[in-house]
């Protein structure tokens, strides 16, 4: 999702006809994970409560430690998860957290670029996803559109996309340390940067998303909500 991670190392034995292997697994840390995955799993569970009768699917973008998709898993057993990562570092630290939390609904990390055609999305189907999820992702990414056109293709009718991150609005950043946060990011890319939400709505509009909520969140990052419809 974004520089500055930590490492955790875990060690875990297989039993395999009665031989011991020591599998050394390598775990990512995001210390914002760690702080907002609690605000972020009530949203999602706010928001699927009323499906939560029923077995969904749900894509996570830019999966990046793994730790959300672990939690998210934990709180929401209705929900099948499908992480995914351009970085090979990021996978196989999903990997360890799926191994070491022994989680049942996470399914193997794949290698997702949404720049791509949603046909190139890990041979996701047309209308195969109830939710996709996208954390920390647009305002470190140069195709904010892909984002959106492949998630009106793999999405179902009345599904969601969610996204988390720090937005502009009306072109104006607040407060004064998110307008050095765009800097910032803009430095490392010009093609990146805080994205507009008016700009965004009308993104998902052109592709058949609807925007339905913006929800508040902590140290002024919002969750937006859009269904496909």
């Amino acid at each position: 999702k974004h520089p500055g991670y930590r490492t955790r190392s875990y060690v875990t034995p297989l039993h395999r006809e009665t031989t011991y292997l020591c599998l050394r697994w390598t775990m990512l840390v995001s210390p914002q994970a760690e702080r907002n995955w609690q605000s972020l799993a009530s949203v999602l569970e706010d928001v699927l409560e009323e499906q939560s009768h029923r077995q969904l699917f749900a894509l996570e973008l830019g999966s990046g430690t793994g730790q959300h998709v672990i939690r998210f898993a934990q709180k929401m057993p209705f929900v099948t998860w499908q992480p995914s990562d351009i970085k090979e570092e990021s996978r196989e630290s999903i990997k360890a957290y799926i191994s070491a939390t022994d989680a049942k609904t996470v399914l193997q990390p794949v290698y997702l670029d949404a720049s791509e055609p949603w046909e190139k999305w890990a041979e996701l189907s047309l209308n195969s996803c109830d939710v996709i999820v996208a954390i920390n992702l647009l305002q470190y990414s140069s195709f904010k559109t892909g984002v959106f056109t492949g998630a009106s293709q793999v999405l179902k009718q009345n599904g969601l996309l969610i996204t988390y991150g720090v937005y502009a609005i009306n072109g104006t950043i607040t407060p004064s340390c998110n307008e050095h946060l765009d800097e910032e990011i803009r430095k490392l890319n010009p093609e990146w940067g805080l994205p507009d939400i008016d700009v965004l709505r009308q993104i998902a509009y052109g592709n058949g998303l609807r925007m339905e909520r913006i929800v508040e969140m902590e140290e002024f990052h919002k969750c937006l909500i859009f269904r496909k419809h």
